[in-house]
């Protein structure tokens, strides 16, 4: 009997253990979407609650320094064909420092993307493809966020540091949103970084890394003695072209000291956009805002032909909107640069004078036998009167001793101007749009037509130090701060709706029947295995009987 039983009580058991698995074979029901309880309400998919009136849409931008190595050499890559010969070229490789920036979109899709504040210690873009770079902070809204993110970092040794030198590192990202008043909060996005010193272009990694360069100029337009001159000069030198013939600390001794462009002290920049009045309506303008802080500049310092660019006037851009092309603004505060060498002023950048050309010589036999002993091995930077000691009888004929040595490069130093536009805007709202964007300094390294090396581009290297970008667009007669009003709610004493039953989804319900499951099939197990068994007899067959 027991043997007859174990049978259908085991076939039992697993039913119940495999009936949960069955049932998670089959599609789960959902819980259903609950009903309106106002049959008046928006469908699901519109914003519940109250929402803010305001529209604005803003960004600014700032970065301390911007390296560039071939610029405008890399094509710009797009999914559409055909379209990236009508797009400007990119830079083989862009290094950017100190970069700060704020961004707020009232359309955004995405709501944790209407307001963003982001500061990042550097980045690096080959070709235009530019990945996130480690230790950036950024902050995004909503939801809501009552204090900034900060980061401290101290850049450790990188294979940049022949392009890129940078001291401790500091930033802030606040990003603001307010869920029933949109953008009417302060401060809505602000980001900022600091630095505590850069160097960069401690080589110039387009020019050749050798001294000898005898049959490399193939494409110099000198004469034959001319260039058999330079080539015997250029093997006297004590370092390659790439560290402008030892003027240049070079890649492996980034020390800050003779770096083509060096700022020792703190230098910050910040990216604000805000909401402000209007004078005569309670209703707001976007401003956009970039400001840079920068008190000096230096120019192969440690050299004897360094040169120091006193920052006289801070640069500051701001872009304001008022949805009315009329009353909207954009303000530049133009940089003014004083450029001397020891206690000489040679030239001041400013929005008249924006350009000053540095020359890059190799001296010729007959300058560098009455040239100093500290000058003898080094190309010569600039004027020749300006790096000669004060009292040196070379001083009266130094005008013609100029003549004496071969232009090969240029160091050209320009203020980037003012570049705007102005736009009627219908999408995503009636309104208007300013967009601005400036660069402090444009500092180019320019081959002459006596360095002919084959395939050399137009541009050896460009740095640029304090660029600037920023954007505002407000709707027609500005920014309403306010607060639509939600769906309208039912009656007080009104009783509540049944809520529908929800669905069994949930696979740990069947963890309990499991073991309830496998405890009975053991019990059956053991009560198989205790119980005795009966011995049954079987008659033999009479004629198998012995007498």
């Amino acid at each position: 009997m027991p043997v007859a039983l174990a049978m259908p009580v085991v076939v039992g058991v697993l039913a119940l253990v495999v009936a949960p698995a069955a049932a998670a074979a089959q599609p789960p029901s959902t819980t259903p979407l609950p009903p309106p309880k106002d049959p008046n309400s928006p469908p699901a998919s519109s914003p519940v609650g109250p929402q803010p009136l305001g529209h604005a849409i803003g960004d600014a931008g700032t970065a301390l320094s911007m390296v560039r190595i071939l610029p405008s050499s890399a094509p710009t890559n797009t999914i559409l064909p055909g379209y990236s010969e009508k797009l400007p070229k990119q830079s083989a490789l862009e290094v950017g420092f100190g970069l700060s920036s704020a961004q707020v979109n009232s359309e955004s899709l995405l709501v944790a993307e209407r307001a963003i504040a982001q500061a990042s210690p550097g980045g690096v873009a080959v070709q235009g493809k530019s990945p996130q770079a480690p230790g950036s902070v950024a902050q995004t809204a909503l939801p809501d966020n009552e204090k900034p993110t900060t980061f401290g970092l101290n850049p450790p040794k990188t294979p940049l540091d022949a392009l890129v030198k940078v001291g401790l590192l500091n930033g802030s990202a606040h990003a603001r949103w307010s869920e029933t008043l949109g953008p009417c909060v302060t401060p809505l996005s602000d980001a900022s970084t600091s630095l505590a010193s850069l160097s960069l272009l401690n080589a110039i990694p387009t020019l050749p890394g050798i001294t000898d360069l005898s049959g490399k100029l193939t494409e110099s337009k000198l004469s034959p003695d001319q260039l058999t001159a330079l080539t015997d000069q250029l093997k006297a030198l004590p370092g390659p072209l790439a560290e402008l013939g030892g003027l240049l600390p070079g890649p492996n001794k980034a020390d800050g000291a003779g770096s083509l462009i060096s700022l020792p002290n703190t230098l910050s920049t910040r990216s604000v956009v805000e909401l402000v009045d209007i004078p005569g309506t309670a209703n707001k303008a976007v401003r956009s805002t970039s400001t840079l802080q920068v008190a000096s500049l230096n120019l192969l310092a440690g050299t004897p032909f360094s040169l120091s660019l006193n920052v006289v006037s801070q640069p500051t851009l701001q872009v304001t909107s008022t949805g009315d092309a009329k009353t909207s603004t954009v303000k530049y505060t133009a940089p003014v640069l004083e450029v001397k060498q020891g206690d000489k002023v040679l030239f001041k950048l400013d929005a008249a004078n924006p350009t000053f050309d540095v020359p890059i010589g190799i001296p010729l036999p007959d300058l560098t036998k009455q040239l100093p002993d500290a000058l003898k091995k080094l190309p010569l930077i600039g004027d020749l009167a300006n790096a000669l000691p004060k009292d040196s009888p070379l001083q009266s004929n130094a005008g013609e001793l100029n003549k004496l040595k071969l232009d090969i490069g240029v160091l050209r130093l320009s203020i980037a101007g003012l570049q705007q536009k102005a736009e009627d805007m219908a999408q995503p709202f009636k309104g208007h749009q300013l967009a601005a964007s400036a660069r402090m300094l444009d500092l180019q390294v320019l081959p002459t037509q006596a360095l002919g090396l084959p395939g050399l581009p137009s541009a050896l290297a460009q740095v640029s130090l304090g660029e600037q970008v920023a954007r505002a667009a407000a709707p027609a007669g500005g920014v309403v701060c306010g607060t639509a009003g939600g769906p309208a709610q039912p009656p007080a004493k009104a009783p509540a709706p049944k809520e529908p039953p929800l669905a069994y989804t949930s696979a740990y319900q069947a963890i309990p029947m499991f073991w309830t499951g496998t405890t009975m099939l053991l019990i059956g197990v053991i009560l198989v295995a205790a119980l005795p068994t009966r011995r049954i007899r079987r008659m033999r067959p009479a004629e198998d009987v012995q007498p």
